[in-house]
């Protein structure tokens, strides 16, 4: 079911629109910096946890459903718009307080911080995202034949992003841990949440002014 002759092409095509730099990209990367690579790697995980429910709900037509409506869908577009402005502001208050990053959370040294803030944002900032929604219900329909299992095939399809999309981030968390003697210090973390926060905000206005796909 899952290898047909769509397969190889769906690869291919998830592989290169996961390289592409967004808001995830970005979140791993200041999470990565303020929290250490556990903290990256948590926040890689539920990011792409969040690709199961976005192929759950495609498959069960709920994306359908909110693509038709406009109220529906741009409910969904100012919760996930007011969440990465919320992001990118925590991220310039940070910037304001011009807090070094802490070097020992950034080479992996275990920390008392909680597991769930990470976890919390990453799940937030993927489910929340309208755009996800409209990638899936038009990106997924295309490898799934007639015959196929609707629910089942989209949750393989998603399992196989999973594993693209966390190998490419966790190399960035690893990349970016690598750099702890330049991360803790004052400058750098203030330049680094400083845009951060203001392309988070940009993220953010651009997707509460976008006008509904249908």
């Amino acid at each position: 079911m899952l290898w047909d002759a769509q397969f190889w092409p769906f690869v291919v095509a998830i592989t290169l629109l996961t390289l592409s730099p967004g808001v995830d990209t970005l979140l791993v990367i200041r999470n990565t910096a303020r929290g250490g690579v556990r903290d990256g790697v948590l926040t890689s995980v539920a990011i792409c946890c969040g690709l199961f429910v976005h192929a759950t709900v495609s498959a069960l037509g709920i994306s359908l459903i909110l693509l038709q409506s406009a109220w529906a869908f741009g409910l969904l577009k100012v919760a996930g718009a007011g969440y990465l402005i919320w992001l990118g502001i925590a991220s310039l208050l940070a910037a304001r307080r011009g807090q070094g990053l802490p070097i020992e959370g950034v080479m992996g040294a275990r920390e008392a911080r909680s597991v769930w803030r990470p976890l919390r944002e990453g799940l937030l900032s993927n489910v929340l995202n309208p755009k996800t929604v409209v990638f899936y219900m038009a990106f997924l329909p295309q490898f799934i034949a007639p015959t196929d299992p609707a629910l089942i095939k989209s949750l393989c399809l998603a399992g196989v992003h999973f594993i693209i999309a966390n190998l490419w981030q966790i190399g960035i968390v690893l990349t970016v841990g690598s750099a702890g003697r330049w991360l803790g210090s004052r400058l750098f973390a203030r330049v680094l949440n400083g845009a951060t926060g203001a392309v988070l905000i940009g993220f953010g206005i651009k997707l509460a002014l976008e006008r509904h796909p249908v």
